[in-house]
């Protein structure tokens, strides 16, 4: 029975050093996630390391081993702006000195900083070589062995620590672009659902109260003019004028509630045509535009048509930057067809979820002008937005 207990006491006492454990290492880790060192810092630890490497074993060696090691160590300083540079400094001094830890700081920044795969490929392969020795004297198999492993370890480990870095960096940035995307269009739906509501207590106002305060100035003129004396007929004019002063005021209310809060953004002059050529070339992308749409059409589709381009651009802009986009514009029998179709990116992108509200939005508004949109990937790997509007429709829309 006793044995049990002190069983149980030791279970216990471990359960409890484990958990401290677990919380000394989470609170370690957030620390260091918080307090970022000092780039300089970092640097200068890892220069004193190569000069320490370089000076351990500089006993029974030449002049030059010596020399081309304390130079393998100074590249350390241009590894940040030249990485590509520094690792070419430091490769003699692998091959030849000493120069173990500068190498590997080397191939760790090359990891982290650049995005040509075959680039990285080669820098491993050579670091690989120069860690093996395969071009000193003949080795025996177990040598050989134990050189190989020891080679992959040191040639794919700092690449693979750098392609970690640089992919949580771009997964951050995106992150954030995320976040931001998502605060956009959280604002966007509130200023959605605020409109609504106000167009619907304008609509209620000029529905409801504007009848009712017609009614009785109606019905005020109505006793003005058959009032028995004149204090009678007075005070329905007073009331019959009251009415008018109301509903003038009511219009203007409207008016104002309509105007989705009034601001300088919202009562701007819409985009039409004229403004895609600007649009295009604000948006910094690599584009090639081709609209033959004539001036002439009808407002709601020049606007729709604006937005729509707005729309595709903003997507390729946040999915693939630097791919090549195309946006075409033309009239096909009754119906304005519309084309933003983009290539594919021309550098790896880490692909994030989206909301897809702004997708969602331009088919509402194709479907309100009578038309329709659809969108999917290209079997390059793009992306393509197609627009319909029937023209009769939408001119028939504009006139009412």
């Amino acid at each position: 029975m006793a044995d049990t207990s002190r069983s149980a006491r030791v279970r216990e006492m471990l359960r409890r050093t484990d958990g401290r454990l677990d919380h000394l290492v989470d609170v370690g880790l957030r620390w260091v996630r918080t307090h970022r060192l000092p780039w300089w810092l970092v640097d200068l630890v890892f220069i004193a390391a190569a000069v320490a490497d370089a000076v351990l074993d500089i006993s029974g060696a030449t002049a030059l081993e010596t020399w081309l090691s304390l130079v393998a160590a100074a590249a350390l300083l241009i590894r940040r702006r030249f990485p590509v540079l520094a690792f070419a400094l430091i490769m003699p001094g692998l091959f030849v000195g000493s120069a173990v830890v500068a190498a590997s700081v080397a191939l760790f920044t090359l990891g982290a900083r650049t995005r040509r795969r075959w680039l990285m490929l080669l820098a491993a392969l050579v670091q690989f070589v120069g860690f093996g020795g395969f071009v000193g004297p003949p080795q025996t198999l177990d040598e050989i062995v134990v050189s190989v492993v020891y080679a992959l370890i040191f040639a794919l480990g700092p690449l693979a620590v750098g392609l970690l870095v640089q992919t949580r960096v771009r997964l951050t940035d995106q992150l954030a672009e995320l976040q931001r995307a998502r605060e956009d269009e959280r604002r966007q739906a509130a200023a959605v659902a605020l409109s609504r509501e106000r167009a619907l207590l304008a609509r209620e106002m000029h529905d409801v109260v504007s009848h009712q305060v017609t009614l009785i100035a109606v019905q005020a003129g109505a006793m003005q003019v058959a009032g028995r004396d004149e204090a009678e007929r007075g005070f329905a004019r007073t009331i019959r004028q009251l009415c008018v002063v109301t509903l003038q005021e009511l219009r203007e209310m409207v008016q104002v509630l309509r105007a989705s809060g009034g601001t300088d953004r919202e009562i701007a002059p819409q985009p039409v045509l004229g403004d895609l050529p600007r649009l295009i070339a604000e948006s910094g992308l690599d584009t090639s535009a081709s609209v033959d749409l004539p001036d002439t059409l009808a407002q709601p589709l020049q606007r729709a048509v604006y937005r729509f381009v707005q729309e595709g651009l903003t997507n390729v802009r946040k999915h693939a930057p630097d791919a090549v986009v195309r946006v075409s514009g033309r009239i096909r029998g009754d119906a304005v067809l519309v084309d933003v179709v983009n290539g594919p990116a021309r550098s790896e992108r880490l692909e994030l979820p989206g909301s897809g509200l702004g997708l969602i939005g331009l088919a509402e508004r194709a479907s309100l002008l009578g038309g329709s949109m659809e969108s999917g990937p290209q079997p390059d790997d793009g992306f393509a937005l197609h627009l319909r509007l029937p023209v009769e429709h939408v001119r028939s829309t504009s006139s009412v």
